[in-house]
């Protein structure tokens, strides 16, 4: 297993009862958030973990500095991450998510009755343990029956499980301490080998506004791996500049085997009407929406084509 550095302390954001997200990957700017109570503020074996309880965006999740997730848009993330490949699959049964620990993307998956087996890979089983108790509108996923908790590296579990999913979504935090192994090529090469054919992946990619340089070169190197590379993203006013996005790929499908054959932009199924009136912000829709992106974005991702 990888070796990892001893977690640093982030207690330096804490000032004035205002927690003051600052970090390496978008410099000279800030976000800062009231702070109610502080809930929990310790280290795991991996990384600094805070809970507090905001002024006006409920409970917030923060990883070594980095806000995850807030109760009050944490909505806009998870169900994209998850619903975006999972309606452009015609029939998933499989599927794998790398991190996602706090629970709110298996929430999400657990919605497709299609869905038979869910498995969740998170390094760090602190954070686990901590949104169960601290974020149960979002843990409450880990209560599927169909969900499989496993405490270990991903990399290593899909090198050990080839053509076995239809979907993986990787939930990760920024490409800093363990998660930087998650935006390089052999991991995207490693969730290639995992999938079915016509499966799909779907992974964390960071923002259009901060981060085409990072973007850029990842999807330029893993375009001749996969069937298809796309991109698309959602708004959610915690995460740096109000936007992030995902990076989106198709594994070729045998001929008239079954799975994704023309890329994710158009939803093969919708959501149920009891499934949409539960979502707050995914709708088929805003699913074709979020691949359309700004010509600045288009022209730095993809290029003039």
């Amino acid at each position: 297993m990888t070796e990892f550095p001893p977690p640093k302390d982030y207690s330096h954001l804490i000032v004035d009862g205002w927690f003051h997200e600052r970090g390496t990957l978008w410099p000279g700017q800030a976000f800062s958030l009231q702070i109610k109570e502080v809930l929990y503020h310790k280290k795991s074996m991996f990384q600094d973990v805070l809970v507090f309880d905001s002024e006006n965006y409920g409970k917030v999740f923060v990883l070594d500095g980095v806000i995850q997730c807030t109760e009050r848009d944490e909505c806009s993330y998870q169900e994209m991450m998850a619903h975006v490949p999972l309606y452009a699959h015609p029939n998933p049964k499989k599927v794998l998510v790398i991190g996602g620990g706090d629970g709110g993307v298996l929430r999400e998956i657990a919605r497709h009755p299609c869905v038979e087996e869910i498995v969740i890979c998170e390094l760090d089983k602190d954070v686990i343990e901590i949104s169960k108790k601290y974020l149960p509108f979002m843990a409450k996923g880990f209560d599927d029956p169909r969900v499989k908790v496993n405490i270990m590296d991903g990399a290593k579990f899909m090198e050990e499980n080839q053509s076995a999913f239809d979907v993986i979504i990787t939930d990760s935090s920024d490409p800093v301490g363990p998660a930087c192994v998650l935006f390089e090529t052999p991991f995207y090469m490693a969730m290639h080998g995992s999938l079915r054919e016509g499966g799909i992946i779907c992974t964390q990619g960071e923002c259009v506004w901060l981060h085409v340089d990072l973007i850029q070169p990842l999807v330029k190197a893993i375009t001749p791996l996969f069937h298809t590379v796309e991109y698309a993203y959602c708004t959610i006013p915690s995460y740096p500049s109000g936007q992030i996005g995902f990076i989106i790929a198709t594994k070729a499908a045998a001929a008239g085997g079954e799975g994704n054959t023309k890329g994710c932009k158009v939803p093969v199924r919708e959501p149920e009407k009891d499934v949409q009136r539960e979502l707050r912000y995914y709708t088929p829709e805003i699913h074709r929406a979020s691949f359309v992106l700004p010509a600045f974005a288009k022209r730095a991702i993809f290029g003039d084509e």
